[in-house]
């Protein structure tokens, strides 16, 4: 119990410090795009490098709103404004500083969009798009990736994967290599049959390894 407190103490004496902006340079700022009293996509990726500074081993950041089923086109733009230069500008840092090697970021969500859009005039909507789990990207640079490359392609349409398709478990399988285990001791049999995070048929990404 004198152990929780004083975790919870060090925490209370560590946050103030952690979140203020104000210790960084105005080029840091500005590379970022960060406004240090102003919550954003940008403060939050500043945030993530300053925890991983301190020791921090696991952090995550959102951005939500990409859901586009109205105005894909206004929504996409408004997002990609709001988070691709602070995404490479924590890359880029995280360089400088001689951290990327041992950090590991995985950029993504759990689905991609619709090559065909929807619309409902009814409801107000403008011209958007579905929800199309059969082909999406997600990036990953730093701690132990190979850099440089792209991996996979679509059909003319955008619809389905036509090379080197890259499942989530293999996804899993990979960053579980990265992070020092073998997915398939992780496993443990039940009704017959073997069960594990990355399931029966997920394997590392060889490719994607520096």
């Amino acid at each position: 119990r004198i152990a929780a407190f004083e975790t919870a103490a060090r925490l209370q004496v560590a946050a103030p410090e952690l979140t203020d902006l104000q210790s960084e340079g105005a080029a840091t700022l500005e590379l970022y795009g960060c406004e240090p009293d102003k919550p954003s996509f940008a403060r939050a990726c500043l945030l993530a490098r300053r925890l991983v500074e301190r020791g921090v081993r696991f952090v995550t950041i959102f951005h939500e709103g990409w859901d586009a089923h109205s105005d894909v086109e206004g929504t996409t733009v408004r997002n990609c404004n709001a988070t691709a230069q602070a995404s490479a500008a924590l890359v880029d840092d995280l360089a400088r500083r001689g951290m990327l090697d041992d950090t590991l970021v995985v950029w993504g969500g759990e689905f991609g969009r619709t090559p065909m859009v929807e619309t409902n005039p009814a409801l107000g909507r403008k011209l958007g798009r579905d929800h199309h789990p059969q082909a999406f990207t997600m990036w990953l640079a730093g701690g132990g990736i190979r850099a440089g490359q792209t991996i996979g392609a679509t059909d003319d349409f955008g619809f389905h994967i036509t090379e080197d398709p890259i499942h989530v478990y293999d996804l899993q399988a990979t960053i579980l290599h990265l992070l020092g285990f073998d997915h398939e001791r992780l496993t443990f049999r039940s009704a017959g049959r073997d069960y594990r995070l990355t399931d029966v048929h997920g394997g590392v990404v060889p490719r994607l390894l520096a």
